[in-house]
């Protein structure tokens, strides 16, 4: 329970401080910040909210972007993002 905690903890700082590594001509559309309901669901694989799969919707079209972020790619590679992506029937793409 307390490493889950950790990692949820970890995960949105994480989350918070890419805010601003988003590249400007994404910034207006593409914030990794919006993920952050689904900060949970992302570390433990269970099945996600409705908030959570709005969000991953709205974001799919910057997946690119953040498979292609050093700092993001880890997350939306994750055996669990992809558990919850395709809970949310939304699709990771090969970039």
């Amino acid at each position: 329970m307390m490493k889950k905690a950790f990692s949820f903890i970890v995960l949105c700082t994480l989350v918070v401080m890419l805010v601003d590594n988003v590249e400007k001509t994404n910034a207006a559309t593409c914030n990794p910040q919006e993920l952050v309901p689904c900060a949970a669901f992302l570390s433990s694989g269970a099945t996600p909210s409705v908030a959570c799969c709005s969000k991953l919707k709205a974001q799919e079209p910057c997946f690119c972007g953040y498979v292609k972020n050093p700092s993001l790619r880890q997350y939306i590679n994750s055996p669990n993002a992809k558990k919850v992506a395709s809970a949310c029937g939304v699709s990771i793409p090969k970039c």
